[in-house]
């Protein structure tokens, strides 16, 4: 028997990723960039974080916001597989789920109050700026890592060993909006392209991606030998 239930964000995130394109598949892989959690007033508490800060790690459980009104399908194409090989929705990380609810676990880097808001400032979030938050759990390491555990299609972290090469009028901007920005930038943006943003389907060397990343729109280009960083460019503040 279906049954509806309701959910209540508790809060939403503040992060970099102003789009879905260049956002690692999975947490963790870009160490460098910060996120901030608002709780909402009637859940951000002194009361409701008490005990939290013991916590070098957090499960966030959230909402993808982003495609939640695009419905599901019981089976999926991983970008991870080429995005030709289908595989069952359940046994797979995809967003367009009957559910639409994603698991990430996070760095927590301190917790702060600022007048009557509740913060928390994590690290190493793979989330869309303004995503609702349902929930925070700590994270246990006794129980929540499992050594022994596997996935055979999904065995380990698949990033970019590749140098990175900066053009000089993307290096001459890149100290300019890192000071600006107060963010170690080039960090930032070199673990995000590592993590090959590209659709695996779409793998030109020749062709020039932009990623949005804090304000600025990131380009770049990808070959069999190096990450090429062409230019940066501020994005056009939208009303």
């Amino acid at each position: 028997m279906s049954q509806t239930i309701t959910m209540q964000p508790i809060g939403v995130i503040h992060s970099a990723f102003s789009e879905k394109f260049g956002i690692p598949r999975q947490p963790g892989l870009a160490e460098s960039l910060s996120a901030t959690i608002e709780l909402y007033p009637e859940f951000g508490s002194p009361e409701s974080v008490r005990g939290l800060e013991e916590a070098s790690h957090i499960w966030l459980i959230f909402l993808f916001s982003a495609t939640a009104d695009q419905g599901w399908k019981p089976m999926v194409r991983p970008p991870r597989l080429g995005g030709n090989k289908r595989l069952g929705v359940f046994a797979s990380r995809s967003p367009f789920r009957p559910n639409p609810i994603g698991l990430s676990p996070v760095e927590l880097i301190a917790i702060r109050q600022e007048g009557n808001r509740v913060l928390l400032d994590v690290r190493g979030a793979d989330l869309l700026d303004g995503t609702p938050i349902l929930d925070i759990k700590p994270y246990l390491p006794y129980s929540d890592a499992l050594p022994d555990a596997h996935f055979a299609l999904a065995e380990k972290i698949e990033t970019l060993d590749l140098p990175v090469h900066w053009l000089e009028t993307a290096r001459e901007k890149l100290a300019l909006y890192s000071q600006r920005l107060n963010q170690p930038l080039e960090q930032q943006i070199e673990e995000v392209l590592r993590c090959d943003p590209r659709p695996a389907y779409q793998r030109d060397p020749a062709r020039v991606y932009g990623i949005a990343l804090h304000n600025l729109n990131i380009r770049f280009r990808i070959t069999d030998t190096e990450i090429e960083v062409q230019d940066l460019t501020e994005q056009a503040q939208t009303l």
